[in-house]
């Protein structure tokens, strides 16, 4: 019976946290995603506009475009940091590990990629 209680483990509180942190950045990663392809498909409202083309300001760009993709840039950082974070709080490789993200035993875990050209690189799994 013990061993199923194995995941309320205190020890395992920072990697729970940062797991939560992973989980939560992915999901940003996703919804930014969707907001830049959302807004790439909006019509330019300078095209509509009774066939007189009218040249943006000097010195103006599109800023909801970069501003997204600049979003997206940092949350992608901030996964990679994450899962480098992840990585050296797991105790092992290639198997499940339990933890408790608030609803029961879940489990977290660092496996080999499959792709030949990917040595050594692990990706992070989380099952909730």
């Amino acid at each position: 019976m013990a061993s199923n209680l194995d995941y309320l483990d205190p020890a395992l509180l920072p990697l729970e946290e940062k797991v939560q942190a992973y989980l939560e950045a992915e999901e940003e990663l996703r919804k930014a995603t969707v907001d830049s392809v959302s807004a790439s498909a909006l019509p330019d409202s300078g095209q509509e506009g009774g066939g007189f083309e009218q040249r943006p300001a000097t010195g103006s760009f599109d800023q909801v475009g970069d501003t997204l993709r600049l979003k997206q840039d940092d949350l992608h950082a901030r996964i990679l940091q994450l899962q480098q974070e992840i990585l050296q709080l797991l105790p092992a490789r290639d198997e499940w590990v339990k933890v408790n993200l608030g609803y029961g035993p879940s489990r977290v875990g660092a496996f080999r990629e499959d792709a030949a050209g990917a040595e050594g690189s692990y990706v992070i799994r989380v099952v909730h």
